[in-house]
């Protein structure tokens, strides 16, 4: 049977979608695999995506539209004792150290370019092609069916997610508190006058199901108890969604297909959640699935005229970049979460010298923004 696509993506979210027009403005042709979306309640997640991941969607015009994505000027990050570090946009020359997206609305933009592509097709399921990439998110079916191992690492943790309307404004600070219960950010939502964040509070599993189980009132007590107050009283403005966090990573990216007699090679390569997870206290989950799908593009895009996309040549080349990449900060967000998750009185003592030294050493804290903003 004769291959009518270059490129299947499978996984249609974020990256899957982001991949697909990447690849159209080559020139090659695309077939986005979406089945259907199960009924669901109204997501509550919200991105901080740094300048590299909105450099590139703005070049494919997906950027959401400002209230969509508020601007970060300030990022406050505070010990579980008095240790406190605080990153400014504009001590480092920038307009904003991140921008905080709604998941709904950078969906809604992509599904709308993806429909005016005419080189992406969206098709209910897998189709013939020289190259699948896989972007189906950690609990990849068909990473499993390639017999890919997924070494993973649970943590003891799970991410509670919500939304909250705040007595005071949030003044575009993202606020981040490393506690003895856990770790929870409050980001910023709404445009930079707006009252509303979002929240990651990634807390031990057991914990998890207790503060779902709380009535409303009392969960925003709790809220309000472990931010101390910073944005006063608070309203719950969204379901509650819970996941078990870990840090993963596949031993394989890419690798051959089996192709019928007669047929061209084809090949397989892992994208995004489906190749890697980290710990979510950074924020830089989205950024490294959207640096990997720019960084396989771009592999793609300058393969000599006579290589096929499926030649596994290339492919590694995006491994080998991509792995090298991943490996400080799957290291760094690790160290972080097993660091703070300990209570003895030294290392609490130890890691709020360390907060307090960075905060003393604009170099370090430089860098470390610039790491965190993608412009390294």
């Amino acid at each position: 049977m004769a291959q009518t696509f270059d490129i299947c993506i499978r996984g249609a979210g974020v990256v899957g979608r982001t991949l697909a027009l990447l690849l159209a403005r080559e020139r090659l042709r695309v077939a986005l695999v979406a089945g259907a979306a199960p009924a669901a309640p109204a997501d509550v997640r919200a991105y901080a995506l740094n300048a590299a991941s909105r450099q590139l969607l703005e070049s494919l015009r997906c950027w959401p539209d400002a209230p969509h994505a508020t601007p970060v000027s300030e990022m406050q990050v505070f010990g579980d004792q008095d240790g406190a570090v605080r990153f400014e946009a504009a001590a480092q020359g920038v307009d904003a150290l991140a921008w905080i997206v709604d998941v709904p609305a950078l969906e809604a933009r992509l599904t709308e370019a993806v429909r005016y592509q005419p080189q992406v097709e969206v098709v209910p399921e897998p189709v013939p092609a020289a190259l699948t990439v896989v972007c189906e998110g950690k609990a990849s079916r068909t990473r499993a069916e390639l017999g890919v191992e997924f070494d993973t690492t649970p943590y003891a943790q799970q991410a509670i997610a919500t939304r909250l309307r705040c007595e005071r404004p949030h003044g575009q600070v993202a606020r981040q508190w490393f506690l003895p219960e856990g770790i929870l950010a409050f980001l910023p939502l709404e445009g930079p006058e707006g009252n509303s964040v979002a929240v990651v509070w990634s807390v031990p599993a057991a914990q998890a199901q207790d503060l779902l189980a709380l009535s409303a009132q009392d969960f925003c007590q709790r809220l309000e108890s472990a931010s101390q107050f910073a944005l006063g009283a608070l309203e719950l403005q969204g379901e509650r969604s819970a996941w078990p966090l870990q840090l993963a990573q596949a031993q394989r990216w890419t690798g051959a297909l089996a192709a019928a007699p007669g047929t061209a090679p084809c090949s397989w390569v892992l994208a995004g959640d489906a190749a890697h997870n980290v710990h979510p206290l950074a924020g830089q989950g989205l950024n490294l699935g959207l640096a990997d799908v720019q960084v396989l593009a771009r592999v793609l895009q300058g393969r000599d005229y006579w290589r096929s996309v499926a030649d596994l040549r290339l492919l590694r080349r995006y491994e080998r970049e991509r792995k090298a990449a991943l490996l400080p900060m799957g290291l760094a967000t690790d160290s972080l979460q097993q660091l703070f998750a300990r209570q003895e009185a030294p290392l609490q003592r130890l890691r709020n010298w360390g907060m307090k030294s960075v905060e003393r050493s604009s170099p370090l804290k430089a860098w470390m923004a610039r790491q965190a903003m993608g412009t390294h």
